[in-house]
């Protein structure tokens, strides 16, 4: 698969990003994290995200990078398409990038570099010495310290041909028009806030159509469902799953910081695949957030 075929099926559809299986001890279960992939595949996303932000990919070891990027690799051979995340300082994030290309993904999402801030043209310059290391296409994720503007973007475009898409994490409005408005087809272009689907009626709006969905994790149906509702632009059922399930949610997930990772592994456990605990510094639900979480996805019904 090359980038610009990468590109066109991160144009449409929805997206997912695994949560990564631990065991007891916070070691890493390729039987189960493969059992996961196997159930979700069939349900249509478009691409899986393995070892991203809700997959703790900041947590990961590198030898256990490898060990996820291989089982998700394998387990969806022929089948959805595996993008792997991909970050930290910029020789850590090329060796990640080149390692994960060795395995077999189709793609990469560049995440936000690390904790100092850099200047714009520094950060542009840490995404073409990535984009530069590999062959497969590259999707760039604005947010936290990695802000660039329209300007940047499009002279990344013009120097690294496999820069295929933009996930936007910041919810700048201004922003997000300017890139969409200068960059035009250029980029496939991916909402991801948190809980995107909050959003996805907006972005849609921005000619921004593409999600990438948490919940698909443990309510893989609903969230289909709700795909579906916000492409056919019926608003009645859109309004009601985020009445029913979303706004309720989210109450959960904004208690503390991180539980934006925490509520998805507690989701997948409640559904019957369960991933284990996350790792430090995140920490896991309260008994009794997990057991409000279980009466939602009660209500949506077996998936």
């Amino acid at each position: 698969m090359n980038p610009q075929e990468l590109k066109s099926i991160l144009s449409s559809g929805l997206l997912s990003f695994p949560v990564t299986d631990f065991d007891a001890a916070g070691n890493f279960r390729a039987d189960t994290y493969a059992r996961r992939l196997e159930w979700l595949s069939p349900y249509g996303a478009s691409a899986l995200f393995a070892a991203g932000g809700t997959g703790e990919f900041f947590s990961l070891a590198p030898d256990e990078y490898s060990s996820v990027i291989k089982t998700a690799v394998d387990t969806c051979d022929g089948g959805v398409p595996i993008l792997a995340g991909v970050g930290g300082p910029t020789r850590l994030a090329i060796q990640y990038a080149q390692e994960a290309e060795r395995l077999g993904a189709k793609g990469l999402l560049l995440l936000p570099h690390y904790l100092t801030e850099a200047s714009q043209e520094g950060v542009a310059a840490h995404v073409e010495q990535v984009c530069k290391s590999v062959k497969i296409g590259v999707v760039v994720y604005n947010r936290n310290v990695c802000r660039l503007n329209a300007t940047l973007l499009e002279q990344l475009a013009e120097r690294c041909p496999n820069l295929i898409g933009y996930k936007d994490g910041l919810g700048d409005i201004e922003l997000m028009v300017s890139i969409r408005r200068r960059l035009g087809d250029r980029f496939s272009y991916l909402g991801g806030l948190p809980t995107a689907e909050v959003y996805a009626a907006a972005y849609k709006a921005l000619g921004v159509p593409v999600y990438s969905s948490a919940v698909f994790n443990f309510i893989p149906k609903t969230a289909m469902d709700f795909y579906h509702a916000i492409a056919r632009d019926d608003h009645a059922t859109v309004g009601k799953i985020i009445d029913d399930f979303f706004l309720p949610y989210l109450e959960i997930r904004n208690r503390r910081a991180g539980y934006a990772v925490s509520i998805v592994k507690a989701g997948a456990k409640i559904a019957g695949y369960d991933a284990g605990p996350v790792r430090a510094p995140l920490t896991d639900l309260l008994p009794e957030e997990y057991e409000q979480l279980a009466e939602l996805m009660a209500k949506q019904g077996a998936q």
